[in-house]
């Protein structure tokens, strides 16, 4: 295998490897508009559907960290009358979506013990593909929500295509919108033997992380990388250069993780985003996290994986650290 090759699939393996990415579904987007093929689907005795409350968190088994899916049957003869979003078929089953208010909640949980969770305690608990489910269904919830009424004209609008389009009702117009997502940067910059982390204000003490902030209008990811360092720490970036992404319906963002390179190291913190930045060695990271005085993010996060990534390369393994910082 070419160098070239096993830094395609190393880069295809950290993507994969980032909570809520990498799930194996086809969405099957050729047959949303398909109503027969997808009523079809919905009612076939392995379909499952996924259920989301009208705050987006998802019911888990009473005693365990798995969903607690809804069977076709059921839905048949309990909630029938509410609208699904197709989210693609896996594992040889097709997979839905329920968003139901909280009279539905109260019934579904009388009708199976199932308790809430949110999509930050999914991705820490649920396995892969069932966090990355929840997470594809909460951000098509939410789009959905936000787009009540067109945003050309004001009239309202209606779900079609099986959730994943929204149409107009204004004859005149009949404008069609389609989901959006929030690009945003997130990179871990580094300096010979040093990388530069930050703190915002509330984040529990000790807790550094990587520089992110959303892509603005007019601008690629490059671009997006150094002016956000260069706004939130004052530090100058040479280069960046892609790590990996990660879908953030927190509620509508994709993270797009980069490692870049600093010009220099002087820092000045220019737009009030952060309370603190400053450079990290290893020892320091290593030392901190021993003696309980430096955090980092949660797993949760790509954040988490690009610090990772920078550690292990100088022969540190975070995992081991955080193991031991909870001993």
């Amino acid at each position: 295998m070419s160098i070239e090759q096993e830094r395609d699939k190393a880069v295809a393996m950290r993507a994969r490897e980032n909570v809520f990415a990498g799930i194996d579904i086809d969405r099957m987007s050729e047959r949303r508009d398909d109503r027969l093929w997808v009523e079809e689907m919905e009612a076939q005795p392995d379909t499952r559907f996924l259920i989301l409350d009208a705050e987006g968190r998802a019911f888990v088994l009473a005693e365990a960290d798995s969903p607690q899916w809804m069977s076709p049957a059921m839905r048949a003869e309990r909630f029938g009358d509410i609208p699904s979003t197709f989210l693609g078929l896996a594992a040889g089953r097709a997979w839905f979506a329920l968003v139901v208010d909280e009279a539905q909640a109260e019934l579904f949980v009388s009708l199976t013990g199932a308790r809430r969770m949110s999509l930050r305690e999914a991705g820490l608990v649920l396995d892969a593909f069932d966090a990355g489910l929840f997470a594809y269904a909460k951000g098509i919830a939410h789009w959905q929500r936000q787009t009540r009424f067109c945003s050309q004209c004001g009239a309202p609008t209606l779900v079609v295509a099986s959730g994943h389009r929204v149409q107009c009702t204004n004859p005149d117009g009949a404008h069609m919108h389609f989901p959006r997502t929030d690009a945003a940067i997130i990179v871990i910059v580094e300096d010979g033997d040093a990388c530069l982390l930050g703190r915002q204000r509330g984040w529990p003490p000790g807790r550094y992380s990587t520089l992110a902030g959303f892509i603005e209008p007019g601008e690629s990811l490059e671009d997006a990388v150094r002016r956000e360092v260069r706004e939130e720490s004052g530090v100058e970036v040479l280069h960046a250069t892609y790590h990996s992404s990660q879908p953030w319906p927190l509620p509508a963002s994709l993270m797009v993780g980069f490692t870049a390179t600093a010009k220099t190291r002087e820092i000045h913190l220019r737009d009030d985003e952060l309370e603190d930045a400053r450079w990290f060695t290893v020892d320091d990271i290593v030392q901190g996290m021993a003696s309980g005085t430096l955090g980092v993010p949660p797993p949760l996060s790509v954040s988490y994986r690009l610090i990772e990534h920078w550690l292990g390369l100088r022969g540190v393994d975070l995992d081991e650290l955080v193991a031991g910082n909870a001993r």
